[in-house]
């Protein structure tokens, strides 16, 4: 009897049409039976939102007639495809959610803005092992041919082992030939922060607008960071946590007087 394939749900944050996503359902598709779920129009830096005062609409795309996945467009976040996609699209829980391939990295401190990992995230909380999968670059013709050898490569190691309970997977990938990446290294995210400004402008007709800017500074010189290794030509894998508790605070915070 011939094994049954899996159910794999695919999203992202940058939007059904970028080329990011068109790359992660073709890997996807040598590996499983694919649903595609993703937002209509960009959602970068979204992080966990959802929208809960608006409507949220769903559409199926037509897809070439020699596809066999199915692909719809939300209108939502990328958390509010995913949502949407285990309780109104599919008959069952997916074997695997995939986010991305975003556009820009996602490593260190752009985890908690990232509609990418965020997506991920959201299927972790059901109890869908779930990957997000970054690309250190912008353009929107960033070749993401280097790519798919690792993203198969981690995508059949979790089918295969499975992930730890309350863990997803952030992977982010450097932007080289494929002969320049010198392998994958499991990391912690590394210390890093924005500094932030606001570029102050005026409109014609007298009004203050602002543009957020900044400039990223990772102050950890560890050699076991998801930074060093993306600088050092290795695709970062960052097992991320969605519970939130800082559990080495709680017994200091338990000799207060409260």
């Amino acid at each position: 009897m011939a094994k049954k394939r899996p159910l794999i749900l695919v999203t992202n944050d940058d939007g059904i049409n970028a080329p990011g996503i068109r790359t992660l359902i073709e890997v996807m598709n040598t590996i499983g039976d694919v649903c595609v779920v993703a937002p209509d129009s960009p959602q970068s830096g979204m992080g966990h939102a959802i929208t809960i005062n608006d409507t949220l609409y769903c559409n199926r795309i037509k897809t070439e007639n020699n596809v066999s996945h199915k692909e719809y467009s939300c209108s939502g976040t990328p958390v509010d495809c995913v949502k949407f996609a285990v309780n109104e699209i599919l008959k069952r829980k997916p074997d695997l959610c995939v986010s991305g391939i975003n556009h820009g990295s996602n490593s260190s401190i752009n985890v908690i803005y990232s509609g990418t990992m965020s997506a991920a995230v959201e299927a972790g909380t059901l109890g869908i092992p779930s990957i997000g999968f970054s690309l250190l670059d912008y353009s929107l013709e960033a070749d993401f041919t280097p790519s798919k050898k690792f993203i198969k490569t981690i995508t059949q190691q979790v089918l295969k082992n499975g992930l730890p309970k309350g863990v997803v997977l952030n992977v982010n990938i450097p932007k080289l030939e494929l002969p320049q990446i010198k392998g994958i290294k499991v990391c912690r995210q590394a210390n890093a922060h924005w500094e932030e400004k606001f570029d102050k402008r005026t409109n014609p007709l007298g009004r203050d607008y602002y543009w957020l800017t900044g400039e990223f500074v990772n102050e950890d010189k560890g050699e076991d960071t998801d930074e060093w290794a993306l600088h050092n030509g290795f695709v970062s894998v960052v097992p991320v946590q969605f519970d939130l508790t800082a559990h080495h605070a709680m017994k200091e915070l338990n000799t207060w007087d409260l």
